[in-house]
C-alpha cells in the first residue's frame, strides 16, 4: 500500500529545480514516486513505508532548497 506524504519546498523557480528534487527525494529508500511543481512549491512522495522527515529534509537540501512538511 502507497503513503503519499507532502511538504513545501521553497525557492524553486524553474523545471531544473523540480528535476534536482525529484532526484534527490528519489534516492530515499521506499520511494515509489515523487511529484514537484515549482509553481506551487509542492513535494508529493509516494513511499511503500513512512518516510523520515529528517531524510527528506536533508534531501531536499541537497538538491539546494529547504522544505517543510505540509
Amino acid at each position: 500500500m502507497t503513503q503519499t506524504t507532502e511538504y513545501t519546498v521553497t525557492g524553486m523557480t524553474c523545471g531544473h529545480c523540480e528535476s534536482a528534487v525529484r532526484t534527490e527525494v528519489s534516492k530515499i529508500a521506499g520511494v515509489e514516486t515523487v511529484a514537484v511543481d515549482a509553481a506551487s512549491g509542492s513535494l508529493v512522495i509516494g513511499s511503500t513505508a513512512p518516510l523520515s522527515d529528517v531524510d527528506v529534509l536533508a534531501a531536499v537540501d541537497e538538491a539546494g532548497y529547504e522544505a517543510a512538511r505540509a
